[in-house]
């Protein structure tokens, strides 16, 4: 078995006003990843004193917060090597502690970048008709796009493709000869993310062919969704059960957010479990939020949740 615990911080400066509060200026763990890696000590330090039907590897990964995120490389060096199954923990401030959020099938979504440069002769603002009028065909884009790409997928499967960044232009009585837009597309189904490049680069050319205008595609592929393994979860969801209470686990929904856990679960299988940090009586605060805190018992339940599922599925066929 694995234990996968992701160990970055976020460029966040903290405004929670704790003891505790990051020292460092403008970085703080907003994503709850000092937990993570602290119940992963927790759970080493447990199992290397028992007599196990088996061996657990423990993988700090870095980088889980960059793109395409850093295991990938951990991957490619052998960390999986005579691997069978990998369990992962996320805090969820939207969870109560003592809870722990299971869903099998896909959890989080896909995420890749996209960048569109859009090209032409420009021209004078007053004489739109002698060439290409770039800025009116980058507003077909940023509207055409992402609602044709959605409509060329089936409705069953949650998609996102939007926008964060468009430049092009430097005076208002210029036409600009190119214009450069990119964002993310988001998918969770496996099979779709597979076709997203080719379906992308058709409607980018549908759409601005009647323009005139020069259009290229840029795409990089990023983090596959993370598609939990059921049997695994199985498994783990009556050890934590057995553990903590048949209470204690509860339906979790997906997330339109990427986690590149699925680096791993592309080779092997395993399942990534959210675990609540929510102290049910101070207001909720998001993960990647300045204010993210969480509740530090979430830490006690983790090491136990992960050390029954580890040690259940150790001795599981």
């Amino acid at each position: 078995m694995a234990f996968r615990a992701d160990l970055d911080a976020l460029p966040i400066n903290e405004l929670t006003g704790l003891a505790h509060a990051s020292n460092v200026q403008g970085v703080m763990h907003a994503c709850g990843h000092d937990a993570h890696a602290a119940i992963g000590v927790a759970i080493a330090q447990h199992l290397a004193d028992m007599d196990l039907p088996g061996r657990v590897r423990f993988i700090f990964q870095p980088a889980e917060e960059s793109f395409p995120g850093g295991a990938q490389p951990l991957v490619a060096e052998g960390v999986l090597e005579d691997v069978s199954s990998i369990l992962a923990f996320h805090i969820d401030p939207s969870l109560q502690v003592g809870k722990v959020g299971l869903k099998a099938g896909a959890i989080t979504s896909s995420s890749d970048r996209f960048e569109i440069t859009l090209s032409g002769p420009g021209g004078h603002t007053a004489r739109p008709h002698e060439t290409v009028d770039l800025l009116h065909a980058a507003g077909r884009m940023l509207t055409d796009l992402p609602a044709q790409f959605a409509r060329s997928i089936d409705a069953r499967i949650p998609v996102a493709m939007v926008f964060g960044q468009i430049s092009g232009g430097a005076a208002d009585n210029v036409i600009p000869t190119d214009v450069t837009m990119s964002g993310t597309c988001r998918v969770l189904d496996q099979e779709t993310w597979e076709t997203i490049p080719e379906r992308l680069e058709n409607l980018v050319h549908a759409i601005i062919s009647p323009s005139g205008a020069i259009a290229k595609l840029t795409y990089t592929r990023g983090i596959a969704p993370v598609v939990n393994d059921p049997a695994t979860l199985a498994v783990a969801a009556a050890a934590i059960q057995k553990e903590l209470g048949p209470g204690s686990t509860t339906s979790t929904d997906a997330s339109m957010g990427a986690e590149d856990f699925s680096c791993y679960l592309q080779q092997i299988p395993g399942a990534l479990l959210r675990l609540g940090a929510w102290d049910g009586k101070s207001d909720k605060t998001a993960l990647h939020s300045a204010y993210f805190t969480l509740d530090e018992h979430s830490i006690e339940i983790g090491v136990r949740a992960g050390l029954a599922s580890l040690l259940a599925l150790l001795a599981a066929p």
